[in-house]
């Protein structure tokens, strides 16, 4: 019985794991799915809205301590590389305005802040876990994904993004 039980956890592990992976492998692009969310203001911001533009889509959410440790090094990626055409969107999965208002205090972050209090759109782009941050290309498929937080001043990470510039 313990070897069924390990067995059915490893194949469980690559199966989630594994999931729709396709983009980071390069075998295959997948068309980003199109949504539209609102800003902290209020205003509506589609996808579609910023086609033209290589955009970093970071689910995020206050309560999660390694999201939070990461927006600052986001905002950096944003100003450096926003005059070659990248866009960074933060889709938060708080429920309250209020909430990320409160923690975004007077930090002064460029880059645009989505609310997705009902996780309509963090469904659709199939996140199990935060931080999840998908690279979009100018075209608007995905052309890889990132798993947990990341320092996005790393070397590694930066050619992946500028290859897409």
């Amino acid at each position: 019985m313990k070897v069924f039980i390990r067995v059915l956890f490893i194949f469980c592990f690559l199966l989630l794991t594994g999931m729709d992976t396709n983009a980071s492998a390069g075998t295959e692009k997948t068309k980003a799915p199109d949504f539209s969310l609102k800003d902290l203001s209020g205003k509506s911001i589609s996808l579609p809205s910023l086609r033209g533009k290589v955009i970093v889509l970071n689910f995020w959410a206050t309560w999660c301590p390694s999201c939070v440790s990461e927006m600052s090094s986001l905002n950096r990626l944003y100003i450096e590389m926003k005059p070659r055409g990248l866009e960074v969107v933060a889709v938060s999965t708080d429920r309250s305005v209020g909430d990320v208002n409160e923690y975004l205090g007077k930090k002064g972050f460029g880059f645009r802040i989505l609310m997705d209090d009902d996780r309509t759109v963090t469904r659709l782009y199939k996140v199990f876990s935060l931080p999840t941050t998908f690279l979009i290309d100018r075209n608007g498929f995905i052309v890889e994904k990132f798993f947990g937080s990341y320092d996005w001043a790393d070397p590694d990470v930066r050619k992946k993004i500028e290859k897409f510039l």
